[in-house]
């Protein structure tokens, strides 16, 4: 398990875009949680100072599961998160009360990372909007959860590499590249 200094400074990947937004300020942290409803963590914003979404290294772009999932039988992907912002057109955390709406995914929560079908998320149903939220994979194609870690910087700390996993998953599914 790494330490959340280590993940935090080594977090974000080279190259791509996608989730990327203007360097955070106090200013868009405190419009973004009014606007959310909801207090982040602490340990979200530090890793988003560092540099607002975007591509996760590849150090930390998977997180393991015990149980098998529509993504792989060991683990779920990181590739990227989302900032917070308004750039470009790019998605953003400020995205989320459409995309929880177009998905039909429950509420409240906080997208980090995902396609549509299958979503990381902030999720605030047990904790209320000013408590620390724990982290749960959504896959909206077979309406399943997986919670993943009681806050984020324990999501966090047990993120790995995906090409650590092995590629050839027993059921066929896919699986890291």
């Amino acid at each position: 398990m790494a330490r959340f200094e280590e993940v935090k400074a080594t977090f974000s990947g080279e190259g791509g875009l996608y989730g990327m937004q203007a360097p955070l300020t106090d200013e868009v942290v405190r419009d973004t949680e009014r606007q959310l409803g909801v207090r982040l963590p602490a340990s979200l914003l530090e890793i988003l100072q560092v540099r607002n979404g975007g591509l996760v290294a590849e150090s930390w772009n998977a997180f393991p599961t015990d149980v098998p999932t529509s993504w792989s039988e060991n683990h779920v992907p990181l590739d990227d998160m989302m900032g917070i912002g308004r750039h470009d057109g790019r998605l953003s955390l400020l995205d989320t009360p459409y995309l929880v709406e177009e998905w039909g995914l429950p509420s409240p929560l906080v997208l980090l990372s995902g396609d549509g079908h299958c979503w990381i998320a902030l999720d605030y149903r047990a904790c209320g909007a000013r408590g620390e939220p724990s982290v749960t994979w959504f896959d909206v194609d077979i309406n399943t959860e997986l919670p993943l870690a009681t806050d984020f910087q324990m999501f966090v700390e047990h993120l790995t590499a995906a090409a650590s996993f092995d590629l050839d998953d027993a059921d066929g599914s896919r699986s890291a590249s």
